[in-house]
Order: structure tokens, then sequence, then C-alpha cells
């Protein structure tokens, strides 16, 4: 083992410590950490050689305080699920030339119709302000909603889970997408977007609610996702590294999850190898942009353990290949970077084999959070799926701020 993977065990142990069974777990722990953590140990410790912890921890906070990633901000609501949980979301409404709306006239006794809106659902670990390219570009040009899934960003702990100790399944958040909709989107059609855990939502509000999708849905992005089969993916290991991990992992997170103080403690010692983790995993491209990177590890660390503990079980059991036959009659768009580690594009273009009028778009240099690492690609194609959609007129011109480039 390396020195940085063997770190990421001592850390964890250290950090978690008392108790013989607490022991064998975070030694569990340490070894699949490790095990996960080999592949980005080696650049963590080039890294080390060349730049001091002190530097690296003042850069992070640079980029913290002058990054503009995750500012956008909308009209808040909230919607309740229904089991209670309190869910955040923020809506962009389009903004006509000239100033503020103006009200709706009537003509003949009857309402303008209502416009177009794009719902967006993100990831696993991160929040709505993973959008933050696409929103800018978009923001006046169409009506736009952006949710964080529940125990996500501003939305409240699942209550089932805290309460009840019920887990968390992909069927509760197709229910709670629901529920955004009917609060933020009561009438009018609709177009979904979802970035892996949030293409799974998708999926599961319309094997839910295929009403819904028959009746509003007209149009359909799928990023990064996957239909099924989740249990098969290596995540660029080693085939005795994957057993290791697979056979070990749900418990050691339940652990974990279980001693989340002590845990997070652990995981802001350990910060730099960490965030090696999470760059090898977000991205594929060696040249992303030091603000974006820091962006995409600050929300993943804002999940707390608890919350991963809750949610890794539910990808194993996620099977919606049948539910993509409710959007065969919409136009659909299904983009993935051909470097994801998480839901590698073969999984996108199994998903475009069963819907064959989709568009299919891999991404070359891109890794699971292609919408921020090569968001011109993920809004240029976005853009185009809205026009053939009719959520925006054909000649609309969607805004530049869908690129990494620092403005001159």
């Amino acid at each position: 083992m390396s020195e940085s993977s063997a770190e990421a065990v001592a850390a964890v142990a250290s950090a978690t410590g008392a108790g013989g069974g607490w022991r064998r777990a975070t030694g569990i722990a340490g070894a699949a950490i490790g095990v996960v953590a080999a592949g980005a140990a080696a650049g963590v410790a080039i890294e080390r050689l060349t730049v001091g912890r002190g530097m690296r921890q003042k850069a992070r906070l640079v980029l913290d305080s002058a990054g503009p990633y995750g500012s956008l901000r909308g009209m808040p609501g909230r919607a309740r699920a229904d089991d209670g949980t309190e869910l955040y979301y923020e809506v962009d409404d389009v903004e006509p030339e000239g100033g503020s709306a103006p009200r709706r006239r009537r003509l003949f006794g009857r309402k303008a119709p209502a416009p177009v809106t794009v719902v967006f659902s993100h990831g696993y670990c991160l929040s709505q302000d993973s959008w933050h390219f696409q929103r800018a570009a978009l923001r006046g040009v169409v009506r736009t909603v952006y949710w964080d899934q529940r125990s996500h960003g501003r939305s409240e702990r699942g209550v089932d889970q805290v309460e009840n100790g019920v887990p968390v399944d992909i069927e509760q958040l197709g229910r709670d997408l629901k529920a955004v909709i009917d609060a933020a989107v009561p009438e009018g059609p609709i177009v979904l977007v979802g970035h892996s855990m949030g293409g799974m939502t998708v999926m599961a509000l319309a094997d839910q609610y295929p009403e819904l999708v028959r009746e509003r849905v007209v149009a359909v992005a799928l990023v990064g996702t996957s239909s099924g089969r989740l249990g098969e993916v290596n995540f660029g290991l080693p085939v005795a590294g994957v057993n290791a991990v697979r056979r070990v992992l749900p418990g050691v997170l339940k652990a974990l999850g279980q001693r989340a103080e002590l845990v997070e403690k652990g995981r802001r010692a350990t910060a730099d190898l960490f965030a090696g983790i999470i760059k090898r995993y977000s991205f594929a491209s060696r040249d992303v942009d030091p603000a974006v990177a820091r962006f995409a590890e600050r929300m993943i660390e804002g999940t707390p353990i608890d919350v991963v503990a809750e949610y890794y079980p539910a990808f194993a059991d996620h099977d919606k290949t049948e539910a993509l036959g409710q959007f065969v009659d919409v136009p659909v768009l299904v983009l993935a970077g051909v470097g994801d580690l998480v839901t590698p594009s073969e999984h996108s273009e199994a998903i475009a084999d069963l819907l064959p009028d989709a568009e299919l778009v891999l991404v070359p240099d891109a890794g699971h959070l292609v919408m921020l690492e090569h968001p011109e690609v993920v809004t240029d194609r976005l853009a185009d799926l809205l026009t053939r959609a009719g959520a925006v007129p054909a000649g609309a011109t969607v805004g530049g701020y869908g690129s990494t480039a620092q403005p001159g």
C-alpha cells in the first residue's frame, strides 16, 4: 500500500477509534478506502513533494471565496414529500425584454398557455448547484426549476430515514420529484433533466407516474446515469479491489454513519487525500479549472457521511430499464463522459439502445461530472433538445456562460 493509502487507513482509524467492534469496523473501512484511494494516491503524493500543506489550505480558501460557482439563486420554494420531508427548490422565470414580466392578459376569458418548465435533478452527494453552468446559460431563456434531493443541499434530512430508520430507495426519490413538480410546476409542459442519481430519479418518476409523462413531459435529458446493473461497475479498480469494496463497503458505510461526527473530523484531517479521490472520480481531463474542481469538492464534502451511508445500498437495487419505455414518444438526450468511472458510458449506450430515437452523445476526455468539466458541450446539446421540444424558440440565443473559461 502506498504512503497516501496508508495515511487514509490511519486517519479513518484514528478518527473513529474506541471499542473493539468499532476498531474492527474501522480496520475494514481503512482497507476499503485504501483500495479506492490507490488510483489517486500517487498524484497526491507527488503533489505533497511540491506544495506545502499550508499553501494548499490557503489556496482552497482563496478558491472558496473567489469562485463564482454555485452562487446563482432563484425564487425559493418548498415542497413536502409523502413522509413529510421538506424539499427545497428554486425557480428561474423567463425574463422578457424590457424589464419585469407583465401581468398576463386574458384573451376571451382564457389564460395564456403555461410555459414549458425544465426541471433539473442532481446526483448523489451533490446539490442543485451542480447545474451552475447550465443555469447561467439558460437564465431568462426558459423557465427552470432546480431542487435539492432529500438530505442534500438545502432540503431537510429524510424524515423516514431519521425517525423511522427506513432505507432510502430510488422509488422514494421519484415520489419526491413528483412532490416538487406538484408544488413548482402545477401546470404546463415539462422537460426532465437528470444527472446520475437524478437521472434514476427521473426514471422512477416515469415508472410510478406514467400518466404524468404521457400528458406533460415533452423531452428528457439523462446525463451520466444508468437504468440498472450498477453492481457490476468496477470504478476503474482491479478485480480483487472491486470484490473487496463490494463485500465490505455497505457495512463499513453503515458503521461510519453511526459515528458521523468523528468521521467528519477524520475526513477534514485527510482533506488532501480525499480531494485527490474526488478529482479522480469526478473528472477525466488533466486541465480542469482548479476553481471548478474545488467547487465539486465542496459539494461532495458537504454531504454528511451518514447521508452517504443511507443512500449507497439503493443503487445496487436500482433497475428501471422497463420505465425507459415511457420516453419513447418524446425527444431524449442521453449524454455521458467517456472517462466516467462511476456510471460508465456503456450504461448510457444501453439506455440509448432501448430508445432508438434518442440522441446519444459521448464526450471524450470527460468524467462523471461532465456538466462541470465540459459545460459547453452539455449546454449546447441541452439547448438543442429544448428547441426540438418547443421549450425555446428556434432563434433564441443561449447565454455564453456555459464554459469554464475565465473572462479576460
